[in-house]
């Protein structure tokens, strides 16, 4: 295109959107090794199914690299895609139950295969609700704070704190009966 006589040329610098594209992915990479694994476990752990929560992971992660110009700079990063991850699970759960047409479709308690717990305490967590379990496993597993963790579930610190309390009654009646009940020691 010609310039009107007279005129000066303007240089407008751009920036070059390979580079910044390039350097987001670099971030997201370190991103993705340093979380993707501690999540996955800890949607394996809420979840009551490995398999399920290393897929819902995997989900979440691509759902945040897609959007993680918005999600880099948040309070959170780790905790939105546990959150996505577990959503995602959660509606997977709906359509498979609702695809089964005799009897509720069970999560089998696979957990095992999440290397930071013992078989007794994945048994005790497989018995806690869905929701005590989350609240037990994103502040031990992942050792968030009680805000973080109302921040990742969108429940109230309040809310957090309850079930935390409520969770860990439930895991040391389990884990630690007393003696002389069934599940104790016999005298």
């Amino acid at each position: 295109m010609r310039q009107p006589e007279g005129s000066e040329a303007v240089v407008v610098a751009r920036p070059a959107v390979e580079d910044a594209s390039a350097s987001s992915g670099l971030a997201f990479d370190s991103f993705y090794g340093a979380h993707r694994d501690r999540v996955g476990r800890c949607l394996a752990l809420t979840l009551g199914d490995a398999t399920l929560g290393f897929e819902a992971a995997d989900e979440a992660m691509v759902r945040a690299f897609e959007r993680w110009e918005d999600i880099r700079g948040g309070p959170n990063p780790s905790g939105w895609v546990y959150r996505t991850g577990l959503n995602w699970a959660r509606s997977w759960l709906r359509r498979r139950k609702r695809s089964v047409e005799k009897g509720p479709w069970l999560v089998s308690a696979n957990v095992v295969d999440a290397p930071v717990v013992d078989t007794d305490l994945n048994e005790a967590l497989a018995q806690l609700s869905e929701d005590h379990r989350a609240v037990v496993v994103l502040r031990y597993f992942l050792d968030w704070s009680v805000e973080q963790t109302a921040d990742a579930l969108e429940v109230s610190p309040g809310t957090v704190k309850s079930r935390l309390s409520r969770a860990l009654d439930h895991l040391e009646r389990r884990l630690d009966p007393p003696a002389g009940t069934e599940e104790g020691t016999a005298r």
